[in-house]
């Protein structure tokens, strides 16, 4: 159903039993597909792309122009997946460039007040807490969850199983499967309770604990506990993902207090 109180540009493509209340806009050049749900006064801008079984909340704004001062007014690209929720004034920017684009993945949970920046990525079942902000070009793996008012500063990443407390801000990567607190963002040890609930074993859990061990409670370099976790830890997916994620790292990672990493 869609209601003669919104207002849908005619070049935009809406798929089968989709809703769209009262006062929505939505864009030329806009892809929504099917059994989406857009919600009064959301607005839905050209570029964006949308899977299916969405739903978006009031006040969202999905498609703005991003907030990047290379951005030329140039044709750019939204992609979203499908069974997201999208709360009340989340923005999600559109990528800087023709060649870029912003992407959101499947069954993610974007809290009020999120505000995604341009060109970043967020991976499947992911959860970003109310007030959010992740700068331009981020990548939150999958799995990740940010609890209210996290900052994510340019061309961070999160990765997966991660969990970081509310209020925290990063500068640098955030490893895979820990807990991260406080301000300056610190290292609280591993995401056991999650990964328990989850399903991950024991042992598993045991290895990852280990990994960790050697980066921050060895006293050595970075460099120095990557070669000691290849050298004591046993390998596994779990393992291996830890140190590509590492050794991939742009920006850094976050240290335990008063530590560099």
């Amino acid at each position: 159903m869609i209601s003669p109180l919104a207002y849908v540009d005619s070049k935009a493509v809406i798929g089968n039993n989709v809703t769209i209340h009262p006062f929505a806009y939505i864009d030329k050049d806009v892809v929504i597909g099917d059994n989406c749900v857009i919600y009064p006064y959301a607005s839905v801008l050209a570029g964006t792309v949308m899977g299916k079984n969405n739903r978006v909340f009031q006040g969202a704004i999905l498609g703005a122009e991003p907030q990047d001062f290379h951005y030329k007014g140039d044709a750019t690209r939204l992609s979203i997946g499908d069974d997201n929720m999208i709360r009340e004034y989340v923005i999600i920017n559109r990528a800087t460039t023709p060649e870029g684009e912003t992407v959101i993945g499947n069954r993610i949970c974007l809290l009020k007040g999120t505000r995604i920046g341009h060109d970043c990525r967020v991976d499947d079942d992911c959860i970003l807490g109310i007030d959010c902000d992740l700068s331009g070009e981020c990548h939150i793996h999958s799995k990740a969850i940010l609890a209210g008012r996290v900052i994510v500063k340019e061309r961070c990443r999160v990765g997966s199983w991660t969990l970081v407390k509310s209020g925290c801000r990063t500068g640098k990567d955030i490893p895979p499967y820990i807990l991260a607190a406080h301000n300056p963002i610190t290292y609280k040890g591993i995401n056991a309770f999650i990964l328990r609930r989850r399903g991950f074993g024991e042992a598993t859990i045991e290895n990852i604990a280990l990994a960790y061990r050697q980066i921050y409670q060895s006293g050595t370099s970075l460099e120095n506990a990557v070669l000691r976790i290849k050298e004591v830890v046993e390998p596994s997916p779990e393992i291996d993902y830890i140190l590509s994620f590492i050794e991939d790292s742009k920006m850094g990672i976050i240290a335990t207090y008063g530590e560099e990493k």
